[in-house]
């Protein structure tokens, strides 16, 4: 198809966002072109000034347009319990689904040497003078059950563990409402070798 630059470049800006491929951002062009101009230049001016203007808070690394987000300058949140996510997607979805009232703390990936993603990306230097103050009792490890989600998780209860924090890790097993017979395998092995006493 024979297209301006211009249009090539709209197309394949688009294309960076995840889930898009080269259909799907030329659909999307094409649609603010023809019907969404206005709406169009509004969300480029609102993304600019978001690429400029959000950065990280300096104490749980959480996207905010502030030094400290308003998790951490609360004074309503449990200070004493820390919840490690490993982005901001896992924080949302904490905060929306459970009656959480502690901070967090966001690790921006998980350990995978691979992919270079080390101690150092992680801020795991910021986490352990977080965790040294003193009033973090509880660090709950909230990474996703992943090789890489499981070695970080490791990791991070070694590094609770030295500052004489108690490290707890989200249950993983069978789903609410779920029938034993449709659980995967993996998720039932974990499951049962996970298994708690009833107190």
């Amino acid at each position: 198809m024979n297209t301006s630059s211009l249009l090539n470049d709209l197309i394949e800006a688009l294309r960076c966002l995840p889930g898009v491929g080269g259909k799907s951002a030329q659909r999307m062009a094409f649609h603010l072109l023809e019907r969404e101009r206005e709406r169009g230049l509004k969300l480029a001016a609102v993304l600019q000034q978001a690429m400029q203007q959000i950065g990280h808070c300096t104490r749980c690394r959480n996207f905010s347009e502030a030094s400290v987000c308003a998790i951490c300058a609360s004074s309503s949140r449990d200070r004493h319990v820390l919840c490690v996510v490993e982005s901001p997607t896992d924080l949302a979805a904490i905060e929306q689904a459970t009656g959480y009232r502690g901070q967090y703390f966001v690790l921006m990936g998980r350990l995978s040497p691979l992919d270079g993603l080390g101690p150092e990306e992680l801020g795991l230097g910021l986490l352990s003078e977080r965790l040294a103050e003193g009033e973090v009792e509880e660090l709950i490890l909230a990474t996703n059950p992943t090789v890489e989600g499981e070695a970080t998780a490791h990791y991070l209860a070694q590094l609770a563990r030295a500052a004489g924090i108690r490290p707890t890790r989200l249950a993983h097993g069978v789903p609410l409402g779920g029938e034993l017979e449709y659980v995967d395998r993996g998720t039932l092995a974990h499951a049962f070798g996970s298994r708690q006493s009833l107190d």
